[in-house]
């Protein structure tokens, strides 16, 4: 479950998936190429030359001039070959533009965004030594901020109707970071509900304004921040049920009689999850693997009710990584800026407001590779039990060739895969299956861009 190389069983399904490899915004206008590391494959990303600036949606293989039998495509906009050159191994990623592909520096060398080789300038006129020569190359569309790429074989299958994908991109936002250790520690954490009441808790007042600002709401009736009636339920009722995008996750805390906390969080899977943030907002996140010991999370957070500021989201953002690599400050050779005052006066971590680095630190702290061999599982690890055996089922099952969740097979399957539904709501203690599903009814009904058929959604 946690080796990704090619040829893996398990590198070769989440290969089946469409994965992210970039943001839209660090391929800069200036030199829109980029050195990809994925799964342990090394790629460059390219922007073609003959394309425009902006390209909306752009076509997947099915739209594009495609080789079925040889698995490559040309992509649009983008171009997603092999790093290094067939010719002598030098370095693509200093290739130039041209022509709608990337020319090597070393003898002229020139790659199609489909992996073929289309000039060698030494080589005699006559010679189709070039027809021969190809590079590995990946179909790659474009959706709110991200580049995805399809590394499997194979058509790929069609998007998901996924709300991060339905959102208008005004009402989006994406961003990505480096976490060093394996993707499923990024994966469990993301899923685990119970790590909320302890992890991000303050012992202090809540200052945060916008990164973790669902936590600093008072809650309605009680008098009370969300923070602290959340601290306070530290054994919530965990239910965990199968659905066709994963794995939907349902966090119950009782904070009267009268009065319930209601958390659902989604796994997409099979290295994503989906879950609430704020009032009216939810954000999709994936944990792609760069190698078995590191990986990248990226997220598009979508708003159901307001135009996003995405450039004040962004400045916060980047304010908390070096660039180029998305690397964060606070990491394990500064102890996460652990303060020993700051976690006796104000957050229980002593890590920083921000929420994102206290999961950062959790995952990481295990070590590049957890051993779980040791580890000593409970009644409230449910989601995360019941996603090992998802996965070690869904490695089988696409061995032989049979379907996996959240993988469509065709157009009307894909529009089937909608929401997840994600929601951090007070309802009714008595009642709340109905008061949460009205809750997110009301509030796709409010939204200028949600006004989907909800029912369907809710199955």
């Amino acid at each position: 479950m946690t080796r990704t190389g090619p040829g893996t069983p398990l590198g070769q399904l989440l290969r089946a998936y469409w994965q992210p490899v970039a943001l839209v915004s660090e391929m800069s206008e200036e030199r829109p190429v980029k050195a990809i590391r994925i799964m342990s494959e090394d790629l460059v990303l390219f922007r073609r030359d003959d394309t425009p600036e902006r390209a909306g949606d752009t076509p997947e293989r099915a739209d594009d001039e495609t080789d079925h039998q040889e698995g490559a495509a040309a992509s649009g906009v983008w171009g997603l070959v092999g790093r290094y050159c067939a010719h002598r191994g030098v370095d693509l990623s200093y290739g130039r533009r041209e022509n709608g592909g990337l020319r090597c520096l070393y003898h002229g060398w020139l790659y199609g965004p489909d992996g073929r080789c289309l000039e060698q300038p030494a080589e005699p006129e006559h010679s189709n030594f070039a027809a021969k020569v190809r590079i590995p190359s990946y179909p790659c569309a474009e959706r709110n901020g991200i580049v995805f790429a399809y590394l499997g074989t194979g058509d790929p299958p069609p998007f998901p109707a996924y709300d991060c994908f339905r959102a208008p991109e005004e009402y989006t936002f994406a961003f990505k970071g480096w976490w060093e250790c394996n993707w499923l520690q990024g994966v469990e954490g993301g899923i685990d509900p119970s790590h909320v009441s302890f992890l991000h808790r303050f012992v202090g007042e809540d200052p945060r304004e916008v990164y973790g600002q669902q936590f600093s709401e008072e809650v309605e009736g009680t008098g009370k921040k969300l923070s602290e009636l959340v601290g306070a339920g530290f054994r919530p009722d965990i239910e965990v049920e199968s659905a066709e995008h994963g794995l939907r996750v349902f966090a119950l805390r009782e904070f009267t009689e009268d009065v319930r906390h209601v958390r659902i969080t989604n796994l997409v899977f099979p290295n994503a999850f989906v879950v609430p943030f704020g009032n009216g907002k939810a954000f999709c996140q994936w944990h792609v693997p760069i190698d078995d010991e590191n990986h990248y999370w990226f997220m598009i957070l979508y708003d159901f009710e307001e135009v996003t500021d995405t450039q004040t989201l962004l400045a916060q953002r980047l304010s908390q990584v070096s660039l180029p690599d998305y690397r964060p400050l606070r990491n394990r050779t500064n102890g996460w800026g652990f303060d020993p005052r700051e976690q006796r006066e104000l957050t229980y971590t002593g890590m920083g407001l921000d929420i994102n680095v206290h999961d950062q630190w959790a995952v990481e702290s295990m070590g590049p590779v957890q051993d779980r061999t040791v580890e000593r599982l409970g009644v409230s690890d449910r989601a995360v039990t019941a996603n090992r055996r998802l996965l070690l089922k869904a490695i089988t099952s696409f061995e032989n060739g049979n379907p996996v969740p959240g993988r469509p097979l065709d157009a009307a399957s894909a529009e089937e895969l909608t929401g997840p539904l994600a929601i951090d709501t007070i309802t009714p203690a008595d009642g709340w299956e109905e008061a949460w599903r009205q809750r997110e009814s009301e509030r796709r009904g409010r939204s200028p861009w949600a006004g989907r058929e909800v029912r369907r959604a809710q199955r």
